[in-house]
């Protein structure tokens, strides 16, 4: 039956809500600092002298600049380790509350660095924001899929990473040369992102909490009943009352997951791998290290170096473009095609990228070739690899397994986009192009597991995944079957073998 408007209306609000004042904030941060790099650098040196008469060596400057880089994704894996805490003590919306205040804080205190000819604060500043982001980049999609309804969950759960790819285009833009990106508008490029944290801050709490979080977790229906009567707009939420009933009802044997038990339990072993695996594919098939190329390339071809950042821009768009189309599509095509066929693209892409710029001196048309390959890359990750993994932790983990699954999995997002940041320019240095052939290869390997192991997800309830993923943990049904019989009272023991002989 087509769903009443209101419900898409709400669902989109509390979507919109939260993943401007959230996740938009993670790509802005991701991309500010990159056009104004060389009026912070003369920051850092100008203070520099000022404090102790010298100038700046070169090797302190670039070590300065490096950690203002790489402090963001270690601020965010710090990030991704307060997400289990805080999510199952403060609820998902308290957390995107309080998680406002560190931006807002950053925010004030990279605006007023230059003011106060202090560069520590901004490389401190780096750190915040990516404590921000590393509990954004979580809780977003775990507040979106637990009040979303089976057939928008995609939708609403691909949102999140439209807004980190809006985010990165606004950063390209206002750090144009003529904006922002120069020596007089940094300190404010770097001040505006605590707007969105103001706006949300200041929205948000008119919204209700997690339903699934007030009934399972708090065990408090009224609250739940309420919450859901909201969000859909109508009154008559009994149906899906029951089905977290009936998840709560399958978790109180394993009770609260903390991260080690997550890690050893044996019926979530190919969640949790599929997990990481898609997380570490995201990461590392080279999405930085396209991006960073992505210039050089463009020069190779042509483009006068005053141009570049227009381009850049452009590519910017596409990706947002890109990801907004997700949207629409992955409810239709389902997850798992769009995972397969953003890692197609971006392999095939990688592995004409490396052909293109080894050959670009001897044949003319090559450069263009890699232009070609950056876009289409840049497309492929967009469908699939970017959006996709949030979702599908959301919905292969049940509500005691998510908070700590989201923190494995945002742990691993964290660390792999650090790793690749730090080892990236000494991998391009000793390889060159051929530092393609190894994000080729990372891209396959990627490809091959998800269609080997992960399953289709689009329009089923969170059970339902469950009892699909028990199937794949082979061994471990019939101890679930045994677990349960031993768990429930006699009453309850026909339903339990008529649930498992329907799974057989």
């Amino acid at each position: 039956a087509e769903q009443p408007d209101p419900l898409l209306k709400r669902c989109l609000c509390v979507a919109l809500i939260s993943a401007f004042g959230s996740s938009f904030q993670y790509g802005y941060n991701v991309s500010v600092i990159n056009s104004p790099a060389p009026y912070m650098q003369d920051f850092y040196n100008r203070t520099y002298l000022g404090r102790s008469g010298v100038p700046m060596s070169s090797s302190f400057q670039t070590l300065l600049w490096s950690l203002t880089v790489s402090m963001f994704p270690l601020g965010g894996l710090f990030g991704s380790l307060m997400v289990w805490p805080l999510v199952n003590n403060c609820g998902r919306k308290g957390t995107l509350l309080i998680n406002n205040l560190f931006s807002i804080a950053a925010a004030i205190l990279m605006g007023t660095s230059e003011l106060a000819k202090t560069f520590e604060v901004i490389i401190l500043s780096r750190v915040i924001m990516g404590i921000f982001a590393g509990l954004a980049s979580n809780v977003v999609p775990m507040f979106l899929g637990e009040m979303s309804p089976k057939n928008l969950r995609g939708a609403i759960g691909v949102v999140p990473q439209l807004f980190i790819t809006i985010g990165i285009l606004s950063a390209q833009i206002l750090g144009l040369s003529r904006i922002l990106g120069n020596a007089e508008g940094w300190p404010v490029l770097l001040g505006l992102t605590g707007i969105p944290s103001l706006i949300q801050l200041l929205t948000l709490p008119f919204f209700p909490e997690s339903p699934r979080y007030l009934l399972i977790q708090k065990g408090n229906e009224e609250q739940a009943r309420r919450a859901l009567q909201r969000l859909r707009g109508w009154e008559d939420v009994d149906d899906e009352i029951q089905e977290m009933y009936q998840e709560d009802r399958s978790e109180k044997e394993e009770g609260q997951f903390s991260v080690l038990s997550l890690c050893t339990f044996r019926g979530l072993r190919w969640q949790l791998i599929s997990i990481i695996v898609m997380m570490m594919g995201q990461q590392l098939s080279g999405v930085n290290g396209v991006f960073y190329y992505a210039d050089r390339i463009f020069e190779s071809a042509g483009v006068d170096s005053g141009s570049i950042q227009y381009v850049t821009v452009s590519i910017g768009a596409i990706n947002v473009v890109m990801t907004l189309l997700a949207v629409f599509i992955v409810e239709s095509l389902g997850r798992r095609i769009l995972l397969l066929a953003g890692f197609v693209l971006c392999s095939a892409s990688c592995a004409l990228l490396t052909l293109a710029l080894n050959l670009q001196n001897t044949v003319s048309w090559m450069s263009y070739l890699s232009i070609a390959c950056v876009i289409v890359y840049i497309i492929g990750h967009a469908i699939g690899p970017s959006p996709i993994p949030a979702v599908m932790i959301t919905e292969m983990f049940l509500q005691s397994s998510r908070p700590a699954a989201f923190m494995v999995g945002g742990s691993v997002h964290w660390l792999s986009n650090f790793t690749v940041g730090l080892v990236f320019l000494y991998m391009e240095a000793g390889l060159g192009p051929y530092s393609f052939l190894i994000f080729c290869a990372i891209c396959l390997a990627t490809l091959t597991y998800i269609f080997i192991v992960v399953p289709e997800t689009k329009n089923k309830t969170f059970m339902e995944i469950n009892r699909i993923m028990a199937k794949r943990n082979k061994v471990e049904i019939q101890e679930i079957k045994q677990e349960l019989q031993d768990s429930y009272p006699t009453g309850k023991q026909e339903e339990t073998k008529a649930l498992s002989s329907s799974e057989m």
